[in-house]
């Protein structure tokens, strides 16, 4: 992107200003952090070049949004939603054979907190509300485009009907219907997405807990691990399209087809969508450990609900800062 010259409009040297809170917003619309970035991106440059038409009458930060939510509605024509394990179909029991890869799904994946707010402590691993956490943000994938956006507009980031109308060139009433229409949908899927839902910091026992399980983990300690997941706990790992759901078919797993990971180092990382974030790697037989899996927990009255392990380490490590090996 340019920078801004004698004879640009002040607020067009200030566009980088924007980029946690518009990183942000194009990630819940569509689902990729590499979408969402290179989604900004394109709208920063688009307001680079259009910059001639700015005339001030609205806020710099209501144009960018316009930009942004048009580049978003352009990238997702055509485009299947991203999904998670759990919207394709029940779960199933913790055997190979429920191993599959299906072409066809887009999923949904991890972002790191420090690229939507980067003012924030990277060691904090809980957002200010739940509107970025992976159930929310699979949520929204089901809505169409332009429902997504009011949804994002009104009840995220606590806009106007009118201006939300404005910037997307139609009428309050449509804005109003397209709100009720999303709200039931979200509401089908158990999802609030009011802001008022607001995620507490973890506690000083959610934070030994977890570095029990880390070392209960690293230690494969059925019994450590046992106490400290919940009964009803799930398990996913995209891109399988398998899930699992209850602590006995997890550990089932963990201790039968999923045995190669004892061993394992887990190490903190970033977080993801607000959540625990932790690099796993397996040992690898060249020596050392590689990566296998980025796991995002959910915590859940002192106890781990649910595991999310996204294993498309290549991508994904270096955006959370992890390395592609461990000596």
């Amino acid at each position: 992107m340019q920078t801004a010259t004698a004879s640009t409009p002040h607020a067009f040297g200030e566009l980088e200003q924007y980029r946690g809170e518009l990183t942000a917003y194009c990630y819940r619309m569509l689902g990729s952090p590499f979408d969402a970035e290179d989604a900004v991106q394109d709208a920063f440059v688009r307001a680079w070049r259009s910059r001639d038409r700015f005339e001030g009458r609205s806020a710099m930060r209501s144009w960018l949004y316009r930009i942004a939510t048009n580049v978003c509605l352009d990238m997702l024509k055509g485009k299947e939603r991203r999904a998670r394990p759990m919207d394709l179909g029940p779960a199933v029991e913790p055997i190979e054979a429920n191993l599959n890869v299906p072409a066809e799904i887009t999923w949904l994946e991890p972002i790191p907190l420090h690229l939507i707010a980067p003012e924030r402590d990277p060691a904090e691993v809980a957002i200010a509300n739940e509107s970025i956490r992976l159930a929310f943000v699979a949520a929204l994938q089901h809505l169409p485009s332009r429902q997504r956006a009011v949804l994002i507009l009104r009840e995220v980031l606590d806009w106007q009907a009118t201006e939300v109308a404005e910037l997307l060139d139609t009428s309050v009433a449509s804005v109003n219907s397209a709100l009720q229409r999303a709200r039931v949908t979200m509401g089908k899927a158990n999802i609030n997405a009011g802001s008022e839902q607001r995620e507490e910091a973890l506690s000083a026992a959610d934070r030994a807990m977890l570095e029990r399980y880390v070392s209960a983990f690293e230690r494969y300690d059925v019994n450590a691990l046992t106490s400290l997941i919940r009964e009803d706990a799930t398990q996913s790992m995209p891109p399988y399209d398998m899930w699992l759901s209850g602590r006995d078919d997890v550990l089932a797993w963990w201790f039968g087809p999923g045995i190669g990971c004892k061993g394992s180092r887990v190490i903190p990382t970033l977080s993801a969508n607000g959540m625990p974030t932790f690099g796993q790697y397996k040992p690898s037989p060249n020596g050392g450990h590689d990566p296998w899996a980025l796991q995002v927990l959910e915590i859940s009255e002192g106890r781990i609900g649910e595991f999310t392990f996204f294993l498309d380490t290549a991508r994904l490590f270096p955006l959370f800062g992890l390395p592609l090996h461990l000596e």
